[in-house]
This record gives structure tokens, sequence and C-alpha cells, in this order.
């Protein structure tokens, strides 16, 4: 608490000499007097003056402007974490003392605190003012935490609203029609029943239904179904370009899966059902688990689509398919397993000793109950850990810590001797990372474990000690967990824990990108090519989607190195930087796709680096060519799916199926506008830019044919004296012939000529027609119009304008994903979209339907 921090700083403080802080206050002063608040912010966040804090930002002109400032500063440069969180509830107080309260920007407070019972009373508090603006702030403000927070705390918000009871009939005894709404420790009451309360019941209902998070994942899930333009050219070039080859093979599954990520279109797979069969063994359980990144956020129909698949009782199926689509289905309900979890445990505890589905219903419940805290999901899986079978121990680990992501979990004690007492390195591998993730985001606290495995003689517990750094800090910027990464980057004796060392600095300094290609420029030289590996993927990380042009002149050179692995990790990275980059933001992007292009067709190269270019030729287009990699929310925050997604990506090194996590980092870039009734209204907006600014990528053409050309046939002097022979002797029957008709022909001939020499001067007469002039080209418009839903990048972002639709505006300031728009016409019809949310029972609009029949009289 705020109250046992404070007192243990005062604890620590030792007296300080007057005169200095004489010096603080003159220098306090001059800023106030200077009206320099923003030096004043500094130097108070440096001093923890929080008294100043506040003196200063109620001194400014805009207080509004200098509170935006703080948190900042506060969620950037504050690097103890028990300090920013008392700042940050400083700042709340302040939001609340406003003459109009900034409940928003109060909300992104609280979810860094973890406070979700506050959050509750800020819903409650909206709802019940039963003003029209403040419920649709309460329902922005909902969608906003749907994508910053996490299941547990949504689930707390949730639980502690209100609860109304349903209603009850008239008995002996009772009063009929009254209302009885039951009480508990962590619900609020809900007073009087009017039509103001039946308002007030339906506004709670939808706000508790955007909190389940599923309205979120349908909109997303129709735009990218809707919006899809991916390239299959792409996808028949690089099968075409080899002939059998089991890792290009999966290396094509793993890259149509990304580029199909959310679309739920898997025409590629029924195209090539042929082609797909080739796949055996773990390759059919990486193909089974696509299906889950193609569908993913497809929550109605996930079970129909993987039925085929999934394990049944009595039904003796492969393993290998059953364990992919169980990953699968936690694919579908990423971040969002509450109505999946129990059917996954079921599949684990039927799955016996088959370490196969083990391993597929392990991946499946820690993806889908990622960060919701479950005390029986992680109990299963301490059981099948507990088993020392070394391919479902590996899931178990690495699943334990995506289950308890981010709450430093007593039972990482439990995880840390079981991978001292295994002989198995695959537990002890997935159990490193799972302990990595235990410790997400928690700093200071996580250092003691740190040390522990930082010391460890074991290269695999180093390994994680690594990665347990870079989680721990991601995002801080936090100089003694940098200084203690490139320490262990040019020290430690294991290739493996350098390269992990290095990639963890693109955790750390996500917030800050510019300062990666620089941090990493001599790592990138390095004579280990496990080190130059690192500083590709930690560049590809920490730029991801901005395409930066130092990120791309330090990748490059790295694209011909002369290992292998290096050279598929700066194509990886690459791509991971150019995401939604157009030629026009960046002109080597048309060069960098056609680099991924040239490598996956060059039958000299490695077939290392050809993996590395088809997986990059997916994360390029990925999403539809509609989603970017993004690890920080437009909010601030930072975005815990994509982070986690991406750090167990990057342990693709020793399990291929472990890129499809690269899917969980991978988000919708849209702007989707719904009413009050949470439907998407027909309104458009402008993008002030020009239209190819942000365009999509050009299809790939296909090649030309060109026609071959017949070189002309020898022909030997014999054959033609022979040739001449036969043509003189045929002249002269020819002549005896034609000396009867002599005269008619020259007759023929002088009207032939005179019809001539009358068409040449009739020619001759007209003027010869004037050059046709080219006409000039249509200078390209400097803006365009979006219609709702529309594909909006990062990068657009600042040229969206809300200012051609007089009826819809948005409730936010600062719109992006779906955002609630006020109605200033209420009283008139709207036009809504029809949703086409996709399913398994009708064809694509792509796909041919038969025509119905004509109508006809049946005469039986």
């Amino acid at each position: 608490s705020v109250a046992a921090i404070e007192t243990k700083n005062k604890d620590e403080i030792k007296p300080i000499d007057p005169r200095l802080t004489a010096i603080a206050e003159r220098m306090f002063n001059r800023c106030f007097t200077d009206k320099e608040f923003r030096q004043a912010i500094g130097i108070a966040l440096e001093s923890r003056r929080l008294d100043k804090l506040e003196e200063a930002i109620k001194l400014s002109d805009s207080v509004k402007e200098m509170l935006s400032y703080c948190f900042d500063v506060a969620m950037d440069l504050v690097i103890n974490r028990d300090f920013r969180q008392t700042v940050l509830h400083k700042l709340v107080q302040l939001y609340r003392d406003l003459k109009v309260p900034d409940y928003v920007n109060m909300c992104r407070c609280l979810v860094y605190l973890n406070d979700p019972a506050q959050v509750s009373q800020i819903f409650n508090t909206l709802l019940q003012n039963g003003n029209q603006d403040d419920v649709l702030l309460a329902y922005q403000i909902a969608f906003e935490l749907c994508d910053n927070a996490s299941q547990q705390f949504l689930k707390g918000v949730r639980d502690k609203l209100p609860s109304p009871a349903p209603k009850d009939d008239a008995s002996a005894g009772g009063v009929a029609g009254t209302k009885e709404i039951e009480k508990s420790a962590d619900t609020m009451e809900i007073e009087s029943s009017t039509s103001d309360e039946d308002s007030y019941l339906h506004n709670l209902k939808v706000l508790r239904q955007i909190l389940t998070g599923e309205p979120t994942i349908g909109f997303f899930l129709e735009f990218l179904y809707t919006k899809n333009h991916t390239d299959l050219a792409i996808l028949k070039n690089i099968k075409g370009s080899f002939e059998r080859n089991s890792i290009l093979h999966k290396a094509t599954i793993f890259a149509n899966a990304l580029m199909h990520a959310g679309t739920t279109r898997d025409t590629f797979l029924r195209d090539n059902l042929d082609w797909l069969g080739r796949a055996t063994n773990w390759d059919k359980f990486s193909t089974t688990a696509g299906l889950g990144v193609i569908h993913k956020g497809h929550l109605q129909e996930a079970l129909k689509v993987l039925d085929p698949y999934l394990p049944k009782q009595g039904v003796s199926a492969s393993p290998y398919s059953e364990g992919g689509s169980l990953f699968a289905l936690g694919i579908i309900h990423a971040n969002h397993g509450e109505e999946i979890t129990k059917y996954l445990l079921n599949a684990l505890r039927n799955a016996g000793s088959n370490e196969t589905v083990q391993h597929g219903a392990c991946l499946g419940l820690g993806v889908a109950s990622m960060a919701s805290g479950n005390e029986e999901v992680f109990e299963a899986l301490m059981n099948v850990l507990f088993e020392d079978s070394a391919v479902a121990g590996e899931a178990a680990g690495l699943a334990m810590g995506l289950v308890m992501l981010g709450t430093s979990h007593a039972g990482c004690h439990q995880m840390l001797n079981f991978a001292q007492d295994t002989q198995h390195e695959k537990i002890i591998r997935g159990l490193a990372l799972g302990l990595a993730l235990i410790f997400y985001g928690r700093e200071e606290e996580a250092d003691t474990l740190i040390t522990t495995l930082t010391m460890s003689k074991d290269p695999i517990l180093r390994y994680g000690g690594m990665y347990m750094i870079g989680l721990a800090y991601c995002g801080t910027g936090n100089n003694k967990a940098i200084r203690k990464l490139l320490h262990v980057a040019v020290s430690d004796v294991s290739d493996d824990v350098r390269r992990v060392a290095v990639i963890s600095l693109g955790l750390i300094l996500f917030r800050t990108p510019a300062q990666v290609p620089k941090l990493v420029s001599l790592l990138a030289e390095s004579y280990n090519p496990h080190v130059r590996c690192g500083a590709a993927y930690a560049v590809g990380i920490a730029c991801s989607g901005l395409g930066m042009r130092e990120a791309v002149e330090l990748l490059e050179p790295l694209t011909k190195d002369h290992t292998d692995f290096v050279r598929q990790a700066a194509l990886i990275s690459l791509a991971m930087v150019l995401i939604q980059i157009s030629d026009a933001q960046y002109p080597k992007v048309k060069e960098i796709r056609q680099l991924f292009k040239e490598r996956i067709e060059d039958k000299h190269e490695a077939v290392m680096c050809k993996f590395g270019a088809i997986i990059a030729s997916g994360i390029i287009d990925a999403g539809g060519r509609n989603a970017t990699i993004g690890l920080r929310s437009r909010s601030g925050h930072n975005n815990m799916m994509a982070i986690v997604g991406i750090t167990v990506f990057t342990h693709f090194w020793y399990w291929y199926p472990l890129i499809h996590f690269l899917s969980l980092a991978i988000t919708p870039t849209a702007i989707i506008g719904v009413n009050k009734e949470l439907k998407m209204p027909k309104f458009k907006f402008t993008s002030n830019a020009k239209p190819s600014t942000f365009a999509y990528p050009p299809d790939v053409k296909p090649p030309k044919e060109e026609k071959v050309k017949k070189l002309p046939t020898a022909i030997l002097s014999i054959s033609k004296k022979q040739q001449k022979r036969e043509e003189d002797k045929k002249k002269k029957q020819d002549e005896k012939g034609t000396d009867a008709t002599k005269s008619d022909d020259a007759m023929d001939l002088e009207k032939e000529k005179g019809t001539e020499t009358n068409d040449e001067t009739a020619t001759d007469g007209k003027q010869p027609d004037k050059e046709e002039i080219p006409p000039k080209p249509i200078p390209e418009p400097t803006f365009e119009h979006l219609e709702n839903p529309a594909r909006v990048t990062r990068q657009q972002l600042k040229f969206i304008s809300f200012d051609i639709d007089d009826r819809y505006h948005p409730v936010t300031e600062e719109p992006f994903g779906i955002i609630l728009l006020r109605d200033n016409k209420p009283g008139t019809p709207e036009d809504i979209i029809s949703g086409q949310v996709p399913s398994t029972g009708n064809p694509a609009p792509d796909e041919d339907e038969p025509q119905p029949p004509e109508a006809f009289e049946f005469e039986g």
C-alpha cells in the first residue's frame, strides 16, 4: 500500500542538510516564477517532492497538459517501481479533483496500480449520472481496458460491479412488484425501480458485455475478415520454389498462418490438401495448430472448425493432430479462455500418458488462461510436470508461467527446485522460460530470483535468467538491468545465454527504440555469430512496425553474414521492422520484399536462411496486411500479449511450433466506430495524406509467358541446286500456257495503276494528322475519405481528422481501435452496417456459390 511505501521511505531517509533543502526550494521558486513547470515537475520527481509536484501542476496554465506530461515521465523515466506507484496514486487524486474529472486517465493509472475496485466505482458513477455522454465514456473506457488489462483484472472489475437480482413474483406476505437487490461485501447497492433504473440496468448489462472482451474480439474479427488483402500468389511462389524439404514445407505452413492470422481464410490449405498431406508427426501438429492462428478470435465457431481433429472418446486418431488441435483451440481463445478452460482441462486429464496430446493441451491451456491466475489450471499443469516426461513437461513449465503471468506466484520456488532436480533439458528450458514469465513487469521484486538464476552453473537456468531480466524490466529502460545484460553478452561461456542477453535488450528498451540500433551496433559486428543473431532480434523487437532507417541500415549487412542463422534472424527482423510500411514511406521496402523472394528461390542458399525468408514473408503481410506488431498500446501501456508472444517466438530456436506464438503479437490496426448499441453505423472521416502513402502493397504479378522464336532451318547447297532445277522446269511449262492471256493481264495492270495514282493524289491533297499529345497525369489528391470500419496504420493516425461527418463524432480526443460515437442527430434513423462475421456453414465471398434454380412447375 501507499502508506507502507511512505513509512518505509521515512525509515530509510537520513537527515538532509538544510542548506541543500534551501537550494532546492529556490530552484522550485525560480521555475514557478519563470513558468517553467515542466522543469519543476522533473526536479520534483528527482527529489521525490510530491508536494512540489502537485503545486507545479496546479499553478500551470494547462493543468491537463501538465498531468499528461507527468504521466508520461512517470511511466518512462521513474526507475523505482514503488515510487512510480506513489506518483500514479497522486495523479489519480489530481485527475479526480479537476472541475470535470478525467476518468479515462484515472483508469489508465488504476490499471497499472492493479486496482479493479476503483475502476468499478468509476463505471458505476458514470452510469448513475444518466448523461448519455457519460454512458458512452464508460463504454469507451471498457473497450480500452480490454486492450490493456489482464483477464484477472477484467474479472475483478466485473465482480465488483452491481449485480441486480432477477425480478420476484408476488408471494404470500410479500408486496407485488417489488425488487430486491442482493448485497455482498464486494458489490454495491442499486436503488429504486423506475424508468431511469431500467435504463441504468440496460447500460450496466452492455458494460458487462464489453468487459467480457467478446465485442472487441468480434469487431476485429469482422474487420480482418472483410478487409483481407493477402496475396496468395506469394504463397504459391514459395510452394513452387522447392520440391521435397520438410523444413521449408513447415515454414510455408507457418507463413500461411501468419499471413491469414485472424482472417478465418483457409483457402490456401483447402486448395493444397494433397501437398499438406506430406506433413507427418510434429509437422502435422504444427499444421493443425496453424488453424488456430487463422481462426484466432473466432470464438463461436472454434469447436466446429477443429471438430475433425479434436480428441474424441472411442475414436483413435493421430495424436499429433489431436495435440495440435488443442493448441489451436487455446490460440483461438487467447487471453479470453474462461469458457474453454474446462474443456481443455478435461482433454488434459483424459490424455493419459500420451505426451503429444498432453503437450498440445498444456500449450492451449497456457495461452487461453494467460494471466488469469487460475489455481486449478496451475495445479493440473504441475501434475503433468511431476510426471517427468520431457515433451509434456516442457509445455507444462511454459504454460505455468503463462497462467501466472506477472503474478510472482509462490509456486515459482517449486518450479525452480524441480528444474534443478530433473535431468531433461527440455523441461529445464520450459521451466526457465515459465519462471521469467511469472515475474513479468515485477522489476525489483524479481532481483532475488534473477541473482539465483544468473549464478547457476546450469547454462539453461542462466538462459532463463536473461529472459527474466528482460521481462521483469520490460519497457523500463532500467540502466542496472541493461548493464547486467551487456556484461553477460560479452562474458558468459554459453553462446545461448549470450544470444538471449542481447535479445532481452530489445525488450527493456522498446519504449525508446531509437537507442537500440546505437546500443547494439558494436554487438552486431561481434566475432560470435550468436551475439550478432541476438543483436538482429533485439533491433527487430524494439523497432517493430516503425520502419526506422537506422534499424534497416543495421540489419541489411547482416542479411549477407557468412553464418546462416544470422542471416535468418536479420531477414525475420527486417520483416518485423517494415510490417505495414509502404514504398512511399520508405522506398527500400520494395527491395527488401524482393530480397525475401530471391533468398527463397536461390537454390544455393542454406535451408536455415530460406526458412527465415519464408517466415519473414509471412510476417511482413501478417493479418491480411491489416495488422502490425506493437509492444506498446495507444494509451501508453505495455501490450502484454504482444510482449509475451514475441518473447516465446524467439524460443523457436529449439521448438518450431512456438512460432505460432507470434500471432499473439499481431495487432489489428483499424478505426471501428460503434454507437451506444454497439452497432457500426455508416460514417466517414478524413486521412489528410496522399492515398499512396499508406496504401496496401501491390500484388505480385504473374511472370509473363515469352513466346519462343523459331530459328531459321539450315538449307544444304545440294538441296538448293535441286530446288532451282525444279523451279526452272516449272517456269518453262507455265510460259507455254500463259501466252494467250498476256493481253488481258496487261489491261488489268493498267487499270490498277490508274486507281493507285488516283489514291495517291487524294492522299496528297490532305494535310497530315497532328501528333497526339499525351494527356497530363492527374495529380494525386492530398487526402482521402475513409469509411467505417477502416484500415488506419499507426503512422497514419496523426493525419486522421473527423471533420466531414456532422452526425457522428468520437467521445475521446485520441481515437484509435474501437471508438464510441456521439450521435448529434439522435432522432434520425441510423444506417447500420450489416455484420459479416464468417461462419463455417457459409462460403467465403471469394468462393463460387451455385446459383439458385429457375422457377418451374412440378407436374408429378
